[in-house]
């Protein structure tokens, strides 16, 4: 018995021993990234030297993980690393030094440091992803993938290129812009007892713990009432919320205070239908504001659906934004809903496509008859309602101003065209209708004369000589 446990003993001790060679590599690893920046993965740690500055940061920024994730660092983790290398490298005092980034801790150490350069090389070097994770692999160093924040075996792997990926595309969209970032705030927000929530997509989605029916703290956790958000929600402008868990407060209470909601509910730990996941896009492609989404913990079905709105109007592909989603929201995407993600990705790019092409269509349509555009023939909605106003006026009215415009012109035009000796000719005639008219009238006027006594004369005859006096009541 004494010799079975003591094989039993040194079996231990040599699976110990493996795992502890495993985890430290065999040699330390040098990468340059510049010419004065430097990547190390080292067996211990290393001072500086007047030729060298050496940093290591496995201590100081440290992944709080669920149960068996390990990474990546949160977004908060990478500004901080960020400032800090830019600080060291523009320091007068290290101008001449190499700097050294290194780890000496296991392989999730390794693999959060080599993220955090590779990202930062993508983000202030101007690397492309692919570039910049050239950079940090040989043939001695290889890294752990991420995984989601479960127990058991891995169901799917994120690597440190998914990463970089979707550090780049978040930069093209302009989710991640440092420049505007408030750490303090992110940092403040994503505590439970402020709220538990972090932006996914800045202005757009904000992803967040369920609210309870009221505040308080139960079994050590803080819980918040939906009154808890409200100043937040308007301060952002969100103004749609959607929930995806069984109801644990009335929606009045969001309604009521003009915020739009919805309910979308699905088992947790479980993916969404199709008919969900449309009702989903249906409702954030028409929402005003930004919408704020959870589940219970905001994370797995949260993630999820959100993940699916990033690859139909973004095109990103499945890894990139479980990786992006997972850098702001540590823990989100969980189990087999990484795989039903993955296996929506192309059909979400189809229906992305589509969408986009509707869009630009109905753009297109608009323009076509924007007062400011002009059509292939010159004419633009202006000139069409002026024309039709002017055949409308014409049509009720035949004196219209084109036609006293049009007869005008032709009237000019024809005195105009006439010659000199023709404006004489003109000149007398105007004379000689001018004395005829004046017989003409001399002639009327002696007409109407001999009418008038004729008209006398007949009166005369027909009537007899009365009194002047009673003339008028006889005529």
């Amino acid at each position: 018995m004494k010799r079975k446990r003591q094989r039993r003993a040194e079996a231990r001790k040599r699976l110990c021993a493996a795992k502890r060679e495993e985890d430290q590599p065999k040699a330390d690893i040098y990468f340059r990234i510049t010419d004065q920046l430097y990547f190390a993965i080292l067996n211990q740690k290393l001072r500086s030297t007047p030729e060298r500055h050496c940093f290591c940061i496995d201590e100081e920024f440290s992944y709080e993980n669920f149960y068996a994730d390990f990474g990546p660092l949160n977004l908060a983790m990478f500004y901080r690393f960020c400032c800090k290398l830019n600080k060291k490298l523009k320091s007068l005092s290290h101008a001449r030094k190499k700097i050294v980034f290194y780890t000496c801790g296991d392989k999730k150490k390794q693999a959060n440091a080599a993220y955090l350069v590779g990202s930062y090389a993508v983000m202030h070097l101007q690397k492309t992803p692919e570039e910049a994770y050239s950079l940090l692999v040989s043939r001695n160093a290889t890294y752990l993938p991420f995984r989601d924040a479960s127990f058991g075996t891995c169901m799917y792997n994120l690597n440190i290129l998914d990463c970089l990926r979707a550090v780049h595309k978040a930069l093209q969209f302009g989710w991640l812009d440092f420049s505007n970032f408030d750490v303090e705030e992110y940092e403040h927000y994503e505590r439970a007892e402020n709220g538990d929530f972090n932006w996914i997509i800045p202005g757009k989605f904000l992803a967040f713990s369920g609210p309870h029916p009221k505040s308080k703290i139960e079994n050590g956790y803080p819980l918040h009432a939906p009154e808890a958000y409200f100043p937040y929600f308007r301060k952002y402008n969100i103004t749609t919320v959607i929930r995806l868990n069984k109801k644990m407060y009335d929606a009045k209470r969001f309604t009521d205070m003009g915020f739009d909601h919805h309910d979308l509910f699905f088992v947790d730990g479980s993916t969404p239908n199709d008919a969900i996941v449309t009702k989903f896009m249906n409702i954030c492609e028409n929402a005003d504001g930004a919408i704020a989404v959870h589940c219970k913990a905001g994370l797995g079905r949260t993630g999820t659906l959100i993940g699916c709105y990033m690859m139909k109007h973004f095109r990103l592909t499945a890894a990139e934004a479980i990786a992006w989603i997972r850098i702001c929201r540590p823990g989100s995407v969980i189990g087999p809903q990484q795989t039903f993600i993955q296996d929506k990705q192309s059909s979400l790019w189809m229906e992305g496509d589509l969408y986009r092409r509707k869009q630009c269509e109905q753009e297109n349509t608009i323009n076509k008859y924007n007062d400011g555009e002009e059509e292939h023939n010159g004419i633009t909605q202006g000139d069409q309602l002026r024309a039709l106003k002017s055949k409308r006026q014409s049509r009720a009215s035949t004196g219209s101003l084109s036609v006293i415009l049009q007869s005008s012109a032709q009237s000019c035009k024809s005195v105009k065209s006439q010659s000199p000796s023709d404006n004489e000719d003109g000149r007398k005639r105007t004379r000689t209708s001018l004395s005829s008219n004046r017989e003409s009238r001399r002639t009327a006027s002696r007409g109407r004369k001999k009418l008038h006594s004729l008209q006398s004369l007949r009166f005369t005859r027909l009537c007899p000589a009365v009194p002047k006096a009673r003339a008028p009541l006889l005529c």
